[in-house]
């Protein structure tokens, strides 16, 4: 590892030859496409991020949960550089190779359930979603779709229709893909009659609410997050996610579980549906797949996934080889160096922290999350009534710090933890020390 695993703040942040490039992406770079920290950054490795000013920062975001395994994994580098220099691509549906297969063979092997599976491979999160969907429709003879409150799925047409947040990811983008039907998430801390009810209560207005205003003969998949991210990391009550799955199972309906952001050992195992024993029929997954190179994949039962017509699945980039070599490298990372453990190592650290924090502060509602999946949702005292303003200055005094954090929920009053899973103990504790010191000046 060449970056030093040390926090240095050299300059303001962002520092001059940062505020330099700003300008330049201000006149180059559309203005829809935001920045959250104008940080550019020159290396990473580990848990630093390091800056054009010589600035190294605390990772505690991981570029949204893609560089699990670090930036620049030794295994990744390697493989990356050999298959450029064998060859960048030919497209699969052309003449194929066979790291698309193996990286499907692997997919096959790690998802949830022992059952013969499928892969198809493509280029994000969104895309996967989509052809989920479309499998799952071509499968049931169906078209409705139904969807959760606080959902994240992407930002294409279909998956803004599936996303619940309207700003800034579908406000003036409308119409939207049809056919979607959006019921109650069990969000245990925001259940009106409390957590201990939380998921028979849901469940029981989602049965409801798919009987009475879509029908089970025509609803085709049931998408869900095993933990929502963008939602606000949001861990449905104990329970729900298995009866949920129970219930299409017996109406024929596909579910699909959305693991874009919770897989590849993010909360402590390989794929979060596993914490409760709970058998997806489809499995979405991207961002931590290939250590930050574009993959996304759909594995499922190989009855859905073959029963598409030959060339109704596919992409001209999809499962591109570069990638591939590299999600290959990153899974033996994964495997090699324990990272299911090592996210539950993290979440040791850091979870009685955040909960001291809570106790400390009472602007801290509720802290949740798994392995290094982590979060507090911050509101008026003595209120649920959601602090988003809070929420931004205190992200953005972590950054004047040195630490990378991230926001999230429906509301806009969620601090998000998604550290690489290779962060040693001295960063976390640090991070987690000024934040502390956060928290503090804003009280």
């Amino acid at each position: 590892m060449t970056v030093p695993q040390q926090r240095l703040v050299k300059t303001s942040i962002p520092g001059p030859r940062s505020v330099e490039l700003h300008a330049r992406k201000a006149s180059a770079v559309a203005s829809g496409v935001g920045t959250m920290l104008p940080v550019y950054v020159e290396r990473a490795g580990g848990g630093i991020v390091v800056d054009v000013d010589g600035n190294q920062l605390i990772d505690f975001g991981s570029g949204i949960a893609v560089v699990s395994v670090g930036n620049a994994a030794p295994r990744v580098v390697a493989a990356v550089q050999q298959q450029v220099a064998e060859f960048t691509h030919t497209c699969f549906m052309i003449t194929p190779y066979e790291g698309y297969i193996a990286v499907a063979e692997k997919l096959n092997e790690l998802t949830p359930g022992d059952h013969e599976k499928r892969s198809a491979l493509f280029n994000s999160g969104a895309e996967a979603v989509e052809n989920a969907i479309k499998i799952a429709r071509v499968h049931t003879g169906r078209q409705a779709v139904v969807a959760f409150d606080h959902a994240y799925h992407g930002r294409t047409n279909l998956t803004m229709a599936l996303t619940a947040k309207n700003m800034p990811y579908k406000n003036g983008f409308g119409p939207f893909a049809s056919e979607i039907y959006r019921v109650p998430m069990a969000y245990p801390y925001r259940w009106p009659t409390g957590p201990e009810r939380c998921a028979e209560e849901a469940f029981g207005e989602f049965v409801e609410l798919v009987h009475t205003q879509v029908g089970e003969q025509n609803t085709a998949a049931v998408i869900i997050e095993p933990i929502q991210g963008e939602g606000g990391f949001v861990v449905p009550a104990p329970g729900f996610l298995a009866r949920v799955a129970s219930w299409c199972a017996e109406h024929g309906i596909v579910f699909i579980a959305d693991e874009i952001q919770t897989g590849f050992c993010r909360t402590g195992d390989w794929f979060a549906c596993e914490y409760e024993d709970v058998v997806p029929d489809l499995v979405t997954a991207a961002k931590g797949i290939a250590g930050g190179l574009p993959l996304a994949a759909v594995t499922g039962r190989a009855e859905m996934m073959d029963s598409v017509h030959v060339g109704g699945l596919g992409g001209t980039y999809g499962g591109n080889p570069v990638a591939c070599a590299a999600a290959l490298a990153a899974i033996e990372t994964m495997r090699a160096d324990d990272l299911c453990g090592a996210a539950r190592r993290i979440e040791s650290v850091m979870l009685p922290r955040l909960a001291a924090l809570a106790n400390k502060y009472d602007v801290i509602g509720d802290v949740r999350g798994r392995g290094a999946m982590l979060a507090v949702e911050l509101v008026v005292p003595g209120t649920k009534d959601p602090d988003p303003a809070l929420t931004a200055t205190l992200s953005a005094a972590c950054h004047q710090q040195g630490l990378i954090t991230l926001t999230a929920g429906t509301f806009g009053n969620v601090l998000r933890f998604l550290p690489p899973l290779v962060i040693d103990d001295t960063l976390l504790n640090e991070g987690l020390d000024i934040l502390d010191a956060a928290f503090a000046a804003s009280a």
